[in-house]
């Protein structure tokens, strides 16, 4: 599928290409780092010159306060009055470059200052510790401006403090430092956009290369046109990745599975997945259309694995429910069944009618009143051993027509003179038949075809359990095959129908299961199937 055909039908709208939108967020992130940049620069800029400033101003006010003039008029001097205090200070600041220099005396009063308002003023001295007869360096704010002063004390020959010097410079305004970095700042910024241009469009070249050529708006249609898919057909999608973690699974798939909805990004182990499940998931499926037994569910699985660039990264999983389709077959199953033993007992009857017509050319008329007598009480026995005790008519019907069905096949069953069962709830009455049906069906393919072929079957109830026993005349089940009978799939029999064998028992045992009861096997002369069913079941 090429980007050209993709475009159109996924509604490619004017939005920036992935290069655009990489350069665009390049671009946002450098305008980020600059602004960074520039604050450090900033405060790096006001560091150096409290350093470099500091140092210069401490050195020309201990120039100043050095000067044998200055310690000797400092004492008497008086503002405003004499020429050669102003005159020294001011030539100390020219050739330092400071932005202001001043005499004070030992009372703090200004001498002589390059700001004439500050002359006889008292100079405020804050923090610093010039009166004590030390030098100090440190930030100033007057009349609203910013100073870097360097306070150096005035000593006479003696020793006595006799006044200060004070040299200082105005701090340079942002705009100032930014036009000093400006330059730079310019430079690191065109070099960084073309550079990040460059990058953004090899970037997008690779990224497009690993997308096929999609842009974000395409690939995000993509996406959601395929969620759209697989979470809208009917049948169920499973994918697995090669350490059994769950990649998806649609709506369809939870349902059928019973699988949470936060099942994506779990491993089968964590799910807890029955074993039979887990291997059609997991496994190499040899046949198509295997079949699993989920819950009461009859699901068909189709695994095939999943391949990128020649390697195996996976499996995928359809699966489709066919438990309504298995219920169909049933039905027609039980539909064969009654045209069976309806042809059976046709046979019979047309047999019964040539064998009286026979007798009554014969002119054995006794012999036909007996013989009509004998076969009137063979089929009523028959009726009155099921009906007067199995009182459910649904039970009794299923027990009539297959023993008329075994009989066809050679096969003769009986019902035990101990079973009672009363008429039971609709519910419990369909479970019953799964169960009744799936054991006789069992017990007369194991013994048709063998001589004395016969099915003994035992159905009673004790309080809230209800138990069916069916005992044939066969060669039992082997003792390797006794644990693993019940297990969906497994079979002694081999079969060409599409549904299989192995899910009788599996069935009958869920039922028991789900009843709260459960199903047995054991060998007596044959093989014995007893299961318990109780009458309210388990939610």
């Amino acid at each position: 599928m090429s980007r050209q055909t993709l475009g159109p039908r996924f509604g490619r709208t004017t939005k920036l290409s992935l290069a655009g939108q990489f350069l665009g967020l390049q671009l946002l992130i450098l305008l980020a780092v600059l602004a960074g940049v520039l604050s450090m620069s900033l405060a790096q800029s006001t560091q150096t010159f409290e350093r470099v400033e500091s140092r210069r101003s401490l050195s020309a006010a201990e120039n100043l306060a050095a000067i044998p003039v200055v310690r000797a008029l400092l004492p008497e001097a008086r503002p405003r009055y004499g020429a050669t205090l102003p005159a020294i200070a001011e030539s100390v600041r020219s050739v330092s470059g400071s932005g202001e220099s001043l005499l004070a005396n030992a009372q703090g009063i200004v001498v002589t200052s390059s700001d004439p308002s500050l002359l006889g003023e008292p100079f405020p001295v804050g923090e610093s510790t010039v009166l004590q007869g030390r030098a100090w360096t440190g930030a100033t704010v007057r009349s609203g401006i910013k100073m870097l002063e360097a306070h150096v004390p005035v000593l006479a020959d003696n020793g006595r403090l006799v006044g200060f010097a004070v040299v200082g410079r105005t701090y340079p305004s942002i705009f100032e430092r930014l036009l000093e970095a400006t330059p730079n700042l310019l430079v690191y910024l065109g070099v960084s956009v073309a550079l990040g241009t460059v990058g953004s469009l090899l970037l997008s070249r690779r990224v497009k290369r690993q997308t096929l050529g999609l842009e974000p708006e395409e690939i995000t249609g993509l996406v959601e046109h395929r969620d759209a898919i697989l979470h809208g057909v009917k049948e169920g999608v499973v994918a697995i990745d090669l350490r059994e973690r769950i990649t998806l699974a649609n709506d369809a798939a939870r349902q059928l599975l019973g699988w949470p909805d936060d099942c994506e990004g779990r491993t089968l182990t964590e799910l807890s997945i029955e074993p039979p499940l887990r291997e059609v998931l997991t496994m190499k499926q040899r046949d198509a259309d295997r079949l699993v037994l989920v819950g009461e569910r009859l699901v068909v699985l189709n695994r095939r694995p999943m391949e990128s660039h020649g390697r195996v990264v996976g499996s995928v999983t359809t699966l489709r429910d066919r438990t309504e389709l298995t219920t169909l077959e049933k039905e027609l199953g039980a539909t064969q069944m009654t045209t069976e033993t309806l042809r059976a007992q046709t046979h019979e009857f047309a047999n019964q009618l040539h064998t009286i017509s026979g007798l009554i050319q014969l002119e054995e008329y006794d012999e036909v009143v007996s013989y009509v007598d004998g076969v009137s009480f063979s089929r009523t026995r028959l009726l009155d051993d099921v009906t007067t005790r199995i009182a459910d008519p649904t039970v009794a019907a299923l027990l009539i027509a297959k023993s008329a069905l075994a009989s066809e096949r050679g096969v003769g069953i009986d019902l035990d003179p101990g079973s009672l069962l009363g008429r039971v709830d609709e519910a419990l009455s369909r479970d019953l038949t799964t169960v009744v049906g799936n054991l006789v069906d069992n017990a007369i393919d194991a013994v048709a075809g063998r001589p004395d072929a016969r099915v003994r079957m035992r159905l009673s109830e004790d309080g809230n359990t209800v138990t069916v026993r069916v005992h044939d005349s066969g060669a039992g089940v082997e003792s390797l095959d006794l644990g693993k009978i019940f297990v969906q799939g497994f079979s002694t029999k081999t079969s060409s129908s599409a549904a299989g064998r192995g899910f009788g028992l599996a069935l009958t045992r869920l039922v028991c299961l789900r009843r709260g009861g459960d199903v047995t096997v054991a060998n007596d002369k044959g093989a014995v199937f007893t299961a318990h069913l109780g009458k309210k079941g388990q939610s």
